[in-house]
């Protein structure tokens, strides 16, 4: 069986007071078989494109061929929205390039969106807009509304200023692009937009940050391997971590769950990871709300309420090995300030301390708590931690028996929003 990129516990989920009854827990996890011999079979079959994503190489060259086009730029806007946005924004986190400087414009606000047009050295600034379908009203209002300035700036080739991100078929989008000569590259007709961020979705805004791709792609590798070479679904962590969901939402216990990452190279992960569960699980009355925190800032904001409010949450924290690590507390200093626990220690001590501490706390008033423990943040764990949770959203969608890959709600206000257009 493949290596793990991080280690799960789920010590302090399944003992205690909050721990959901074992039969429950074990009867899930049995379930899980069926999901995990569903997965085996389309990475046979190719069924899943998802699952042959890792394995590419055809993208990595074409990202890469048109990131070098780029270097000239001094800003790279990516427009797009929702999948199409959140999992590069989460890559943001790993930046090893500040120029041409990357930055994403998701949310069509007319005012930010407005005053950013207005910031930009237009003449030095180009466009990566993505949509899986092409016809997206968002983000074509910003790809429109973008070479409309350009052109009153006095830029005469506007395909130098556009690369367009969609699906190989005539859109609203792909027909912008042909009629200026823009750069069109592939979005695959089988990866859904929240599951998206290791294709060339991602690719792109991540090569032009100077992120190493095929490591990103080597991390989701050994994470899909290792659930795919799981014997048992003991040994597959994203089964694991589903069946613990599912345990406790059959006992009435999971109203909640709690994405806790303790380093700030994981804050706007949760931004990616609450759409993917969310979008994903929230039908037919089932579903939990995925909340996203931050450690050690939120124990001094919301800890109050996970402890002693009205429960029904599972919380996963996720720790990165920091002990013994960064600025040194001087010795004399906290000495003579009475500080004796900090004498000697490191910044990264106090973080796992409190990271430890808050699991803790958790876990002696009734809280389900699971622990993942990772090195550190780099590519190779972010694309593991990506994938992990892909595959635990879709086995958890199995379990419940939704489908994990559509979202009737988003498409019926998709609807609504075109028809209230149509009639203003």
């Amino acid at each position: 069986m493949a290596d793990s990129p991080f280690s799960v516990s789920l010590d302090l989920a399944l003992s205690g007071t909050g721990a959901p009854p074992k039969a429950a827990y074990d009867t899930a996890l049995a379930a899980s078989r069926g999901a995990l011999d569903w997965l085996k079979q389309q990475k046979a079959s190719g069924g899943l494109e998802l699952l042959g994503i890792p394995g590419r190489t055809d993208d990595v060259k074409a990202a890469t061929k048109q990131a070098a086009a780029l270097k000239g730029f001094s800003t790279v806007a990516v427009l797009g929205i929702g999948g199409s946005s959140l999992g590069g924004q989460a890559l943001t986190a790993l930046r090893k390039v500040q120029k041409p400087f990357v930055e994403f414009h998701d949310n069509p606000d007319p005012f930010s969106w407005m005053a950013a047009l207005k910031r930009f050295d237009l003449k030095k600034t180009h466009f990566i807009a993505i949509s899986k379908s092409g016809g997206t009203a968002e983000t074509l209002s910003q790809v429109l509304s973008a070479a409309d300035a350009l052109e009153k700036a006095g830029v005469r080739s506007l395909k130098k200023h556009f690369t367009i991100v969609t699906e190989p078929h005539a859109s609203g989008l792909a027909n912008f692009a042909d009629g200026i000569g823009a750069v069109r590259l592939d979005h695959p007709l089988g990866v859904g937009g929240r599951y998206s961020v290791l294709t060339m979705v991602g690719l792109l805004p991540a090569i032009v940050m100077g992120l190493n791709v095929k490591q990103l792609r080597a991390g989701a590798a050994a994470a899909l391997d290792q659930v795919l070479d799981a014997k048992t679904p003991a040994d597959a962590p994203a089964a694991v971590g589903a069946a613990l969901h599912k345990a406790l939402a059959d006992g009435g216990k999971l109203a909640t769950t709690i994405l806790w990452p303790y380093a700030d190279a994981l804050a706007v992960f949760g931004g990616w990871w609450r759409q993917l569960w969310a979008e994903s699980l929230g039908k037919d009355g089932q579903g939990s709300t995925p909340v996203s925190v931050l450690g050690p800032v939120d124990q001094h904001s919301q800890l109050q309420l996970f402890r002693d409010g009205p429960g029904n949450a599972l919380f996963t924290i996720m720790s990165v090995d920091t002990k013994g690590k960064g600025a040194a507390i001087p010795r004399a200093p906290a000495k003579a300030l009475g500080l004796n626990y900090l004498v000697g220690k490191k910044m990264g001590d106090l973080v796992d301390a409190e990271c430890r501490a808050t699991a803790q706390t958790l876990f002696k008033n009734g809280r389900p708590v699971r622990v993942i423990r990772l090195a550190r943040v780099d590519e190779f764990h972010m694309g593991a931690l990506m994938m992990h949770f892909m595959l635990e959203t879709i086995i958890m969608g199995k379990l419940m028996g939704v489908d994990p890959f559509d979202q009737p709600g988003v498409e019926e206000a998709k609807v609504l929003t075109r028809q209230y257009l149509a009639e203003g």
